[in-house]
């Protein structure tokens, strides 16, 4: 009698948490370059295919019925989308942090970082640009990110997007574009250098150790005059001529420091 009430509970507790015994879509399988989060489970999964992939880099709207978006980092390639549903304890933004901050620990570069109703509309991220309606929430609960891997993957794109919907169930959907063509340069939007330096607190540039370059001065002090409260110090071997360099492209002198700590290229930290 006692084993029949044992099995009766145990039943009992599988209708009441199907969750805990849920299981990946059939087929699915994690991404290397992702490490999955902890008790996520896999409700969406497309195998790679060939496929040309368009990734805005600005807010998106729809006008007159088409995508409007500031710039766009378009490729072709083989293509791998998977969601991850999240446990209930966990938020999209505690994942997507973690995500993020794993691949910038293997040297990705970030391209585009929106938050919130920065990032658009919720309904189009999902619907026009990720093909996928479970991505469907409020629009100041969303982060899109797109990076670009470290090489010897140079050519390969990662898209993160976060989401927790109305009904609290969060969902973080990855997305690797592996180019069969080189990439070539791709440049991130001044509002994503002043988004990841307000977040982590510093940004290295390990390529810009040489004189200072036009494009990348233009880009470094549009960030950091979208918040003119901000003081960095600069550090690396050019560090000063940098500084003179974003001076000149409008950034207030009193803002700008020359660091004294080593760094192999150009370094930005903030001064708290």
């Amino acid at each position: 009698m006692s084993s029949a009430k044992g099995v009766i509970r145990v039943l009992g507790l599988c209708c009441i948490s199907p969750l805990v015994f849920a299981a990946d879509v059939p087929g699915s399988q994690d991404l290397p370059s992702v490490v999955r989060q902890v008790d996520a489970q896999i409700v969406d999964y497309r195998p790679a295919e060939e496929k040309e992939r368009i990734y805005p880099m600005g807010a998106i709207r729809k006008i007159s019925g088409q995508l409007r978006y500031e710039g766009q980092a378009t490729a072709r390639g083989q293509v791998t989308a998977i969601t991850y549903e999240l446990p209930a304890e966990h938020s999209s933004s505690a994942a997507f942090k973690s995500t993020r901050e794993a691949l910038q620990e293997q040297g990705a570069q970030l391209l585009f970082w929106c938050q919130a109703r920065d990032c658009g509309e919720s309904s189009l991220w999902a619907n026009e640009v990720l093909g996928n309606a479970k991505l469907v929430g409020a629009d100041g609960q969303q982060e899109f990110l797109l990076l670009r891997l470290a090489a010897p993957q140079d050519n390969s794109l990662v898209a993160l997007y976060g989401i927790t919907r109305g009904n609290r169930r969060a969902y973080l959907h990855v997305e690797q574009m592996d180019a069969s063509a080189p990439l070539g340069q791709l440049l991130p939007t001044s509002a994503t250098l002043l988004r990841e330096l307000k977040s982590t607190g510093d940004l290295d540039f390990p390529l810009l150790g040489t004189e200072p370059d036009t494009t990348w001065l233009t880009l470094i002090s549009r960030g950091l005059n979208l918040d003119t409260t901000l003081r960095v110090s600069l550090s690396g071997p050019n560090a000063e001529a940098w500084r003179q360099g974003l001076i000149d492209k409008g950034v207030r002198a009193a803002r700008l420091e020359t660091g004294t700590g080593e760094a192999k290229g150009l370094h930005l930290q903030v001064i708290r």
